[in-house]
Order: C-alpha cells, then sequence, then structure tokens
C-alpha cells in the first residue's frame, strides 16, 4: 500500500488540474528516468504524467511532420496534451512578422486540430518590463498566436508587470499570465497567486539560487534543484488555491537535471489527487522516496516502433 499524502482536495478541483514536465529526451535521464535503451522516449514519459512542454520549439520550429509523429505516438492517451513555448524570436529578438506566426501554427496544427494542444507560452527575458514599447509588443503577440485554443500564455519575470494598471492591462488582452517558482531578485514578478487568465499556469523552475544568478552556470547546473516535503507541500497548497480560482490549472516542473522534474511533477500528482502515482522503475531506483506514493508501472500501450527514428 503506497504511503500517500493525505489530501483533503475536493475531487472536481484536483480533476481540474494537469501536472506535467518540460521536455522528455534529456542525456542524462538515461538509465535515471527511462532505460537507457529506449527508443521513444516520448512516449515512455508520456505514460506517466499529464502533459509535456515542448521546449524544443522555442530554438528552432519543427518539421510539420515531426509534431504529427508527436501527436500519433501519443493518440491513445486520451487526457494527456501538450503545451508548447514560442519561438525566441517572438520573445528574445527584434522582432517576427506575419509569416512567422502562421508558419508557426500551420506546423503545430495536427497538435492542435487534434485537441491536444493546451497552451503556447511565450516566455521573456528577466528584463521585459512593463513600457508603451512592451505593451505594443505583447499586442501584436496577441493578434498573432491569442483569442482562442490553445490558450497564449506569458511568462513575465519583471516586478514591473505585477503593478496594479500593469495587471489591469494584460487582463485585457485575454492571455493567462503564468505564475512562476523560482529564485527571485528584487525586481522578479513574483505574485503567489495570478489569476490573469481562466486557464491557470505554474511553471516550478527549482530554486538554485546560486546558479540561477550566475551568468556562466550551463544549463544542467542552473536546473538542477530537488523540491523538499516542505516545498512540495507548499507548492500544492498553492496549486490548489489556483485551481479554486479558474477553470484549469496546468503545472509543468522544470527542474529537469537527472529527471528531478519527473520525480516532483509525481508528489505533487500525488499530493493534489491523494492517490498512488504510476512511476518509472529506473526512477523508483534513483530516487527511493518515490517508493512511498508509487504504484506498479503500467504496462505499454504500445508496441515499441521497430527501427522508426524516433525524436
Amino acid at each position: 500500500m503506497a504511503n500517500m499524502v493525505e489530501t483533503v482536495v475536493e475531487p472536481d478541483v484536483a480533476s481540474r488540474v494537469g501536472v506535467g514536465v518540460a521536455g522528455w529526451s534529456y542525456a542524462d535521464w538515461k538509465g535515471c528516468v527511462y532505460p537507457a535503451s529506449e527508443r521513444d522516449t516520448l512516449r515512455f514519459v508520456a505514460e506517466y504524467v499529464d502533459l509535456i512542454e515542448i521546449d524544443t520549439t522555442f530554438y528552432r520550429v519543427p518539421p510539420r511532420k515531426m509534431v504529427q509523429s508527436w501527436c500519433d505516438r501519443t493518440a491513445d492517451l486520451a487526457n494527456f496534451r501538450f503545451t508548447a513555448k514560442l519561438n525566441r524570436q517572438v520573445t528574445h529578438e527584434s522582432g517576427f512578422d506575419g509569416a512567422h506566426a502562421r508558419d508557426f501554427l500551420e506546423t503545430m496544427r495536427p497538435l492542435a486540430d487534434n485537441g491536444r494542444l493546451a497552451h503556447l507560452l511565450a516566455q521573456f527575458r528577466w528584463d521585459f518590463r512593463d513600457s508603451a514599447e512592451a505593451r505594443e509588443r505583447l499586442v501584436r503577440i496577441r493578434d498573432a498566436f491569442g483569442g482562442g485554443t490553445p490558450t497564449l500564455t506569458l511568462e513575465l519575470r519583471h516586478a514591473s508587470w505585477q503593478e496594479g494598471e500593469a495587471l489591469a492591462f494584460l487582463d485585457g488582452l485575454r492571455v493567462t499570465v503564468a505564475n512562476l517558482d523560482y529564485p527571485v531578485a528584487r525586481d522578479s514578478f513574483n505574485l503567489p497567486l495570478c489569476t490573469v487568465g481562466r486557464d491557470a499556469y505554474l511553471r516550478l523552475h527549482g530554486r538554485n539560487a546560486k546558479a540561477w544568478f550566475d551568468k556562466k552556470a550551463g544549463r544542467d547546473e542552473t536546473y538542477n534543484y530537488c523540491y523538499n516535503d516542505r516545498e512540495l507541500d507548499d507548492i500544492a497548497a498553492r496549486a490548489v488555491s489556483l485551481a479554486r480560482m479558474t477553470r484549469s490549472l496546468t503545472v509543468v516542473a522544470n527542474n529537469h537535471y537527472q529527471g528531478k522534474e519527473v520525480l516532483n511533477a509525481l508528489e505533487l500528482k500525488n499530493r493534489i489527487t491523494g492517490r498512488p502515482v504510476k512511476a518509472p522503475p529506473d526512477l523508483v531506483r534513483t530516487y527511493p522516496r518515490l517508493a512511498r506514493i508509487a504504484a506498479l508501472p503500467p504496462e505499454r500501450s504500445t508496441p515499441r516502433q521497430g527501427e522508426l527514428k524516433l525524436v
């Protein structure tokens, strides 16, 4: 019998919360999350979480046939969803045009048309602050990517966006503003409960403050953080509060190094639902504390993909 964390969450609230991870293919996950020989890492991870945030779209727009493959390989997982980061040309570079937006949306159409794409995430730099120019950019992004399904979600990291007038402007855009758990500085966006948008989003970046503020730190070091039980209790309570105030909540763990995001996502799911969670056997061996809440692993729903090259 799993040693579950007790929950007092109403079932209808818990059912509106999806908990997932950012990405699915990391070299340091081999033998840690999935077997080193695993060929279809997307399918493997998708059997254990509610959703996956697609990170690769931030760096390059994938071929449509690859997006179709993602859709096909998870088609029988009825409640599984994706979210996807907008390309850095939209959020980090000088600008974008209508052709870029149309190409991106057309590429992601296989997921969108099949009801598999829940959010598009626009993640901005820490120094993207409220200004007339910044607001104009957000309006252009909203016009290009917002207004329907999937939900356009903005990850804003500067404190200027949490002032009353700025929040009113954001609310008028009819977008979602992401809630964040991450190391904060004096000028960081740090609202504990931001309810701009009916479909809320909570991203967990970990709390490795030393690496987060070190410009020389690499990606793995920055996101090398494992939430402890007390921190997870607090995050679960925050998530439930958000879910009670909104139509739905998407929680994405991004502390990916050595599978810590998968561990913490499953622990959060247990806290929110009060039920045992399916857990990868390799992950349980890597993090024995997961055995407290782990159910027996599921049987694979589809056969291996043979000799196909999978991404």
